[in-house]
């Protein structure tokens, strides 16, 4: 049976959900320690071994000072040797557990490498490496580079925590050298690396934290860190994404723009909205970020489609639908341009009534493809009743994920987002955000990510997070009293600090 592994963003994100959900760092890193310590202990005689339990700076080599206590607690003889200067520890679990272990420094020796000229000439049974855990990508330096030589030289049974140092957990690549473990406890799930550098790993053992596998599934402040992508100082205009919003008709030309300012609050650099004549000038006049392209006629028409061509091309993502209208020649229309967005890979967007009109032709899609319905517009695509149990629910939406090679997003009370085969629960929002226009900001944020690089289910999750949480925000301050542009102003908190959103889960 093929094992499940986790990779390193996602670990991640899943550490980090579990801080909002209540589960603290500290307790995982407690939880880690312990497991380790139990590891070793189940394989040597306390009476009769000595573990020398080398720690960075960071998570892993907090996990290794917890190992620690609870080793000297079961009678072995422990000492660490830190692979820097004390005042280096930055994470903040680990300098709790480190203060933990200054007044037992008569059980467990505590010595600090502040260059590598320092390392200690340990004699020990056992070495514990807990100097860097998941998420090395660059050559290892001095003085980890001496230290995991040392560990390498040592006539000692060599335990890693989580992964050993050195190899890099995704791909499982030797960064220069690594230490050659003899067991390597690793937590949650076994992390892709790990199969690819066996060598190095020895027997490999993956340890529960207290994080049910169910955690996975609920959307939190993780899947919006998941999802963005980092802006560096050198970037320039065109860099985070080009959006075209396809949308508006004589009746509707606020729910385009609002997407498109929404896109544009995520980080989007350009934004343009396509929408007929008379639409697209009442839509210029809301704000001046937005670009607009001015279309003949009075809704969406298939001679439109020529002079949409080129935007079509060039733009990261497209989101088609708010405000739309259901003409024929509309329906159309999205017809054909889904066809060119299927010629460029370009991801797509379809909310509103550009959903209802790929649902008359609705068919399996070879571009990234993002749906986000509410329930009567789910039963319209799909043709079937919602069913009221979630667990239904949730096969039937993953089933015509799988059938229409899309991203599902089904807003409700509980948004609900599958690609077919992953499945996410949002729990964000409230019940002030039935006021209309609050969509059409989803689909602006989901776009945005989008046309950011986003792969379609991280940014389905995320958005519908973002979105959630820039309602229930807005509730704090206003109340159910809200309007749809009340979000806009929230939603760079959210993605700048998502757990800005915790004070809200409170209360």
């Amino acid at each position: 049976m093929k094992q499940e592994t986790i990779t390193t963003p996602k670990m991640r994100a899943v550490e980090t959900n579990a801080e909002y959900f209540g589960i603290s760092l500290l307790q995982l890193m407690e939880t880690a320690g312990r497991n380790v310590a139990e590891e070793i202990a189940s394989r040597f005689d306390a009476k009769k071994t000595k573990v020398a339990i080398f720690c960075g700076s960071g998570g892993n080599g907090g996990d290794g000072f917890v190992a620690a206590r609870y080793l000297a607690c079961l009678g072995f003889k422990v000492e660490i040797i830190l692979a820097t200067r004390a005042s280096n520890i930055a994470h903040e679990s680990a300098q709790k557990n480190w203060i933990a272990l200054q007044q037992l420094g008569n059980v467990i020796p505590l010595k600090e490498v502040k260059d590598s000229t320092l390392i200690p000439d340990v004699k020990a049974d056992v070495v514990v490496d807990a100097l860097l855990g998941i998420g090395l990508t660059g050559k290892l330096r001095p003085p980890i580079w001496q230290i995991v030589e040392k560990i390498n030289s040592m006539k000692a049974y060599r335990v890693a925590v989580d992964i050993p140092t050195g190899i890099n957990s995704d791909t499982g690549e030797v960064l220069g050298t690594a230490v050659k473990a003899d067991l390597t406890v690793t937590f949650y799930k076994a992390k892709p690396g790990l199969a690819k550098a066996k060598n190095y790993v020895g027997e490999l053992v993956v340890k529960n934290i207290g994080l049910p596998i169910e955690l996975e599934q609920v959307a939190g402040p993780g899947d919006v860190t998941l999802a963005l992508k980092p802006r560096r100082p050198d970037a320039h205009k065109g860099m985070f994404g080009r959006l075209l919003v396809v949308g508006g008709s004589n009746t509707f030309s606020g729910a385009p723009a609002l997407a498109g300012l929404a896109a544009l609050r995520v980080g989007v650099d350009i934004v343009t909205v396509a929408a007929p004549e008379k639409t697209a000038q009442i839509i210029a006049g809301m704000s001046p970020a937005l670009i607009t392209t001015k279309l003949k006629g009075k809704h969406l028409n298939p001679s439109n489609v020529p002079a949409l061509k080129e935007q079509l091309e060039s733009a990261s993502a497209v989101v088609l639908g708010p405000g739309l209208g259901l003409h024929d020649e509309t329906k159309e229309a999205v017809k054909e341009i889904l066809e060119i967005l299927e010629k460029t890979k370009t991801p797509l967007l379809l909310d509103a009534d550009g959903l209802k009109a790929f649902a008359e032709f609705k068919r399996k899609v070879e571009l990234p493809l993002v749906l986000t319905p509410h329930a009567r517009e789910y039963e319209i695509l799909s043709g079937t009743k919602l069913s009221g149990d979630m667990d239904e629910r949730t096969k039937q939406v993953s089933g015509l994920a799988r059938k229409l090679g899309a991203t599902i997003l089904l807003k409700g009370p509980v948004d609900l987002v599958s690609d077919g085969t992953q499945v996410k629960f949002n729990h964000t929002g409230n019940a002030g955000m039935t006021v209309g226009g609050t969509g059409d900001v989803l689909s602006g944020v989901v776009g945005g990510l989008l046309a950011m690089g986003s792969n379609v289910f991280e940014a389905a999750v995320a958005g519908a997070f973002v979105n959630g949480a820039a309602g229930d925000l807005v509730a704090v301050e206003k109340g159910f009293h809200m309007i749809p542009t009340d979000l806009l102003d929230w939603i760079p908190h959210v993605l700048d600090d998502p757990m800005c959103h915790l004070e809200v889960q409170q209360g």
